[in-house]
């Protein structure tokens, strides 16, 4: 009985400490100045390391860099280009189901942006 007890606790602690899967298209709206922006995301998740690319309203696609995903925790960065300059713009979120909560950054500036799985 013991036995059994201990087993389900730790299928239980090795589910919790899982990586969410977030492998899959995603798209985030959010307001930049008064402007509507569009970015959309494709994540591959291989070993809690996520791969893939972002897409959004400035500059063309740009690829992920040193992703992570840890639990409900993701983390990546990508060369964006923004206002005909490239800049390194890091995204940090927590996700919740079919929704990412980020705060991304880049030079001095951050802002907050919901991501929604898109249908497959």
């Amino acid at each position: 009985m013991r036995i059994a007890t201990v087993t389900g606790l730790l299928a239980l602690l090795a589910w919790t400490a899982a990586a969410a899967d977030v492998t899959g298209k995603w798209k985030a709206e959010f307001d930049a100045g008064g402007q509507t922006r569009v970015n959309t995301f494709d994540f591959k998740v291989a070993g809690g390391k996520l791969t893939g690319m972002v897409t959004g309203s400035q500059g063309g696609p740009a690829q992920i860099s040193d992703g992570k995903v840890s639990g409900d925790e993701i983390s990546f960065w990508a060369m964006r280009n923004i206002g005909g300059e490239e800049v390194k713009v890091v995204y940090k979120g927590k996700i919740s189901g079919d929704t990412i909560q980020f705060q991304v950054q880049f030079g001095d500036r951050d802002f907050e942006m919901t991501a929604k799985r898109m249908p497959t």
